[in-house]
């Protein structure tokens, strides 16, 4: 069983960055695939980025493309998402979720999830 925990979030002012981290416990994620979704209040959960195992090829949501940059850290088993310029729009919980096999942003298809970290963006 895989544990997923995230953390970095918080408050920050339009333009500003944030760092969120998924720590990652009970498998080695090397083989995994990754990702990143949100959900802001009312709304479903989204895809926001993936990347993928054992060479790390990756895809984001086309709203954070050029803003937002996935990676991963297989010997700390750790995936990160760097967040810069933020927009109001991208206030939401984040989730961290992992999945064998290729990256999708279909979010049924992740069999693990972390329990989330709030992200605010004040204007």
């Amino acid at each position: 069983q895989v544990q997923l925990v995230e953390s970095g979030g918080g408050l920050v002012q339009a333009g500003g960055s944030l760092r969120l981290s998924c720590a990652a416990s009970g498998r080695t994620l090397s083989t995994y695939t990754m990702g990143w979704f949100r959900q802001a209040p009312g709304k479903e959960r989204e895809f926001v980025a993936a990347i993928r195992g054992s060479g790390g090829s990756t895809n984001y949501a086309d709203s954070v493309k050029g803003r937002f940059t996935i990676s991963r850290d297989d010997a700390k088993n750790t995936v990160a998402l760097q967040m810069n310029s933020l927009k109001p729009e991208d206030t939401a919980v984040y989730y961290c979720a992992g999945r064998r096999g290729i990256a999708t942003t279909n979010r049924a298809l992740y069999d693990y999830w972390g329990q989330g970290t709030q992200v605010t963006v004040s204007s």
